[in-house]
């Protein structure tokens, strides 16, 4: 007996929208080599187990089950990265590997399909995973936005800082521009 599973582009888009706003890592602190390691080495284990679970599987579905278990992995991995650098960029690189991920098991789920419908759904997938990939650019521009701006704002909290420092002379002036070059990482 086949089991066929249909695909409802609404209901992917629905899925990869709530497992963005879900991460468990949106506030990510940083974990040790150690911690990290283990962690790696558990998502590839499960990613194993998962195709392994696939081979009763038959046609199309086994493709979509093995393809599953590689994008879960995939995100884990990701998500493991970002929790161990808590990098900016490797946050952003979260979104953007939900979105492939999810595109590559939508076009393989597709496969169930022929003709004009196949088409379809592969449009329909990869404009998911484009409006996905646009989500995460804009958000990585917000980001990059509010951070040029700290940087202007601390800029210019530097500037009063030292114009204030003008005041004064000598050693006081010294120490005055010593410190507010340290409050303001400026070398």
């Amino acid at each position: 007996m086949t089991v066929r599973l249909s695909y409802s582009p609404t209901l992917f888009a629905s899925a990869v929208l709530a497992a963005c706003l879900a991460s468990p890592l949106a506030s990510a602190a940083t974990m040790a080599k150690a911690d990290y390691s283990a962690s790696k080495e558990r998502i590839k284990a499960t990613e194993k187990s998962e195709r392994d679970a696939c081979k009763t599987s038959t046609g199309n579905a086994k493709d979509v089950c093995g393809r599953e278990a590689k994008a879960k992995a995939k995100v884990g991995l990701a998500e493991l990265e970002y929790a161990y650098t808590a990098k900016p960029r490797d946050q952003a690189k979260i979104a953007e590997v939900r979105a492939e991920s999810a595109y590559a098991v939508a076009k393989e789920r597709c496969d169930d399909q022929t003709g004009n419908a196949k088409d379809v759904c592969v449009k329909q997938a990869k404009a998911s995973q484009d409006k996905a990939k646009a989500d995460a650019k804009m958000n990585k521009t917000v980001a990059d936005a509010r951070k040029d701006a700290s940087g202007d704002k601390r800029d210019a909290d530097y500037k009063v800082a030292t114009e204030r420092c003008s005041a004064m002379a000598g050693a006081p002036k010294d120490a005055c521009v010593a410190e507010a070059k340290a409050r303001f990482g400026k070398s």
